[in-house]
């Protein structure tokens, strides 16, 4: 290789998670559709969407905490929070993303990789709150 990518780790991480994407992509989508044409009053297929929306934020999250950040890309605050609340919101941890707007991505990637240090440190029913200053 003449010009080896430092970044190759990111960008594995990036196509681990675009590859997997897809298919619990059609799974959420089909459980949508499923949902539209019968009544889906089951338990089991609650727990089946569940699991499958679920999958797809992990999915959104991983590739915001391991995948490929280029400077100057940005990220949405809103997009964050929305994330967070998926992969957060069933468990004994609360996130509470308060950066607003939009921020460049490795912050955000660094914000987030703390976010998943801080997790283990948390007791039940704890909150990680995660605030921007001075860029930080």
């Amino acid at each position: 290789m003449d010009n080896p990518n430092p970044n190759i780790a990111a960008l594995l991480g990036s196509r681990i998670c675009h590859d997997l994407i897809s298919p619990i992509g059609a799974v959420v989508n089909g459980l949508e559709l499923m949902a539209m044409s019968m009544t889906p009053s089951a338990p089991e297929f609650e727990l089946v969407t569940e699991s499958a929306e679920n999958a797809a934020a992990r999915i959104r999250f991983f590739r915001l905490v391991f995948g490929a950040a280029e400077p100057g890309q940005m990220t949405g605050g809103e997009e964050v929070a929305e994330i967070l609340g998926k992969v957060y919101g069933p468990t004994r941890i609360g996130v509470n993303w308060r950066v607003r707007g939009a921020q460049e991505r490795l912050l955000v990637k660094g914000a987030l990789l703390a976010v998943l240090c801080a997790e283990k440190a948390v007791q039940r029913d704890g909150t990680i709150t995660v605030t921007l200053t001075d860029s930080r």
